[in-house]
């Protein structure tokens, strides 16, 4: 079994069982919105899947800052698996975030609030992460410069999340406060086992997909490792003409 492995089966039981109960609550639990009413309810996903990526993409950052460190590899790896993964629950924020806004605004965006238009942006410069890592051929500068780059941006997440919170002009509900927000109790608590749910969705995909390139790695080093060993047999003898 891959070091990534371990403890996978019982995580992915965690993950689907804390789903399950976040989706119980959701729908049977958590009351209706007085303004919004039903579809209010993807607030519970919605709002989950935009920190779970924005605390990925920082998480990247941090990661490949260890790589700059130390010069493992494998913290340049867990670093890009990280970010890809962010951005997945990135555009899934902004699929359930469009859905909402027309819901409730009768508009797919609104560009005048900052805090779509930040969390956009955000996305942009993540999403220019593979083709930067991708387009330098060399390994050892391609993990150099996206460990750089993953630092840089992910040290821009959280300025501009203090920026839009400062900002005084916004559409956006502000629900969520250090304070505990203006969340009744069976909501606070539908979103926190919903953020966890979601939290646990992230890590058990990262690790699935830190345990697959592990195992295809495994693979070929055991390729090269036959290969090689084929290549310092000695030629058998010819066989006697007949």
């Amino acid at each position: 079994m891959t070091t990534y492995g371990r403890g996978l089966r019982g995580l992915s039981l965690a993950t689907a069982a804390t789903i399950t109960a976040a989706l119980a609550l959701t729908f049977f639990y958590a009351p209706l919105d007085a303004n919004q009413g039903f579809i209010q309810k993807i607030f519970y996903i919605h709002v989950p899947l935009a920190i779970t990526a924005l605390c990925g993409f920082v998480f990247g950052g941090v990661l490949g800052a260890m790589y700059l460190r130390t010069g493992d590899r494998k913290w340049d790896i867990r670093s890009y698996v990280a970010i890809h993964m962010a951005l997945i629950f990135g555009i899934g924020t902004l699929f359930t975030g469009t859905i909402w806004a027309k819901a409730s605004w009768g508009h797919w965006w609104v560009w005048s609030d900052p805090t779509l238009t930040s969390f956009f942006i955000v996305l942009l410069l993540f999403a220019t992460y593979q083709p930067l890592r991708f387009s330098i051929e060399d390994p050892e500068r391609q993990a150099r410069y996206a460990s750089v780059f993953a630092i840089v941006a992910g040290a821009f997440v959280p300025l501009n999340f203090i920026a839009v919170r400062l900002s005084q002009q916004y559409v956006h509900p502000r629900v969520l406060t250090l304070t505990g927000g203006n969340l009744p109790g069976p909501m606070r608590l539908t979103f926190i086992v919903a953020l966890i749910a979601i939290t646990l969705l992230y890590v058990t995909l990262w690790k699935f997909e830190m345990t697959a390139k592990e195992t295809r790695m495994q693979l070929r080093r055991l390729k090269r490792q036959l290969m090689g060993d084929e290549s310092m047999r000695p030629l058998g003898r010819s066989a006697a003409p007949s």
